[in-house]
């Protein structure tokens, strides 16, 4: 029997739908969430990232502001336009999209916007926060899997989660939210001896390495649930992810599509760090 499909699209809308419903009752009160979004260069990816995260704004309803800055911007000429966007009290949440380019210091970057503001989580305070389980945003992709697993009903507790990838967008933040669920959790990466041995094991399986169909049916324990990550573009412009979906989907228990799987769930986890930062700050 073919897995069951997690139509990460689906729920996306309903959690952008509820996200609706919140900012109009902050708008009630005087308050509509902002979020600004830096990008600097023509990466096209990060064009469309951008576009899709300002058009997920306008159905929703948070107040949208998009940076276009070039691609020869100078660090500090970066640094300066974050630090009025801290200022900026209109504005409760900053990304700066990435990649950026390479006369610019990534971690600075992303440690320049206030943690407060950082509805990515990527600074290190917000992960930090996630280390040691205070509160703190959460990064969008690790929290939209959580969600499409707490949605399938998947059963954590006691049970193998295998992550391939260990970024710090993706794979760390998204093995200590297993973790605090209670699943014995396995990071996998490129320095894995044997890797189809240790996702066999897998009940749950996260694929996050950017690797297209490095995941195939026989590195994938009958019944798991697959949750993939990878979003990459074949040379016939085609999006597919990490793991080789029409293989797979014949073993699996639950498995996500590319596109409208994780995807769609990221914005709208965005969505939602916006609001709470809103209400946070006021």
């Amino acid at each position: 029997m073919a897995a069951r499909i997690l139509d990460g699209k689906s729920l996306a809308a309903a959690l952008r739908a509820a996200v609706k419903r919140e900012v109009e009752a902050l708008a009630a009160r005087g308050l509509q969430p902002g979020l600004a979004a830096l990008l600097v260069g023509d990466n096209p990816a990060s064009r469309v990232y951008v576009r899709n995260k300002a058009r997920a704004c306008e159905e929703t309803g948070v107040r949208s502001e998009v940076h276009e800055l070039p691609g020869d911007l100078t660090e500090s000429a970066l640094l300066e336009r974050v630090a009025q966007l801290n200022a900026d009290r209109r504005v409760h949440g900053i990304l700066v999209q990435l990649p950026l380019p390479a006369q610019i210091d990534t971690p600075r970057a992303l440690a320049a916007v206030s943690p407060a503001k950082d509805v990515d989580g990527f600074h290190v305070t917000n992960l930090g926060a996630l280390l040691s389980g205070h509160r703190g945003a959460v990064p969008g992709t690790p929290a939209a899997v959580m969600r499409l697993l707490e949605h399938a009903g998947i059963a954590l507790a006691g049970r193998h989660a295998v992550v391939i990838g260990r970024s710090t967008i993706v794979g760390k933040p998204l093995a200590l939210l297993l973790l605090r669920k209670d699943a014995t959790v396995t990071v996998c990466h490129s320095k894995t001896a044997d890797l189809a041995a240790v996702t066999r094991s897998a009940d749950v399986l996260i694929a996050a390495a950017g690797r297209p169909g490095l995941v195939t049916a026989a590195m994938v324990k009958p019944g798991a649930c697959v949750i993939d990550v990878g979003v990459n573009r074949r040379p016939d412009g085609k999006l597919v992810g990490d793991v080789d979906f029409d293989a797979v989907k014949e073993v699996a228990g639950w498995i996500t599509p590319v596109p409208g799987g994780v995807g769609p769930m990221t914005v709208a986890m965005l969505l939602v760090n916006t609001v709470e930062a809103a209400k946070r700050l006021g």
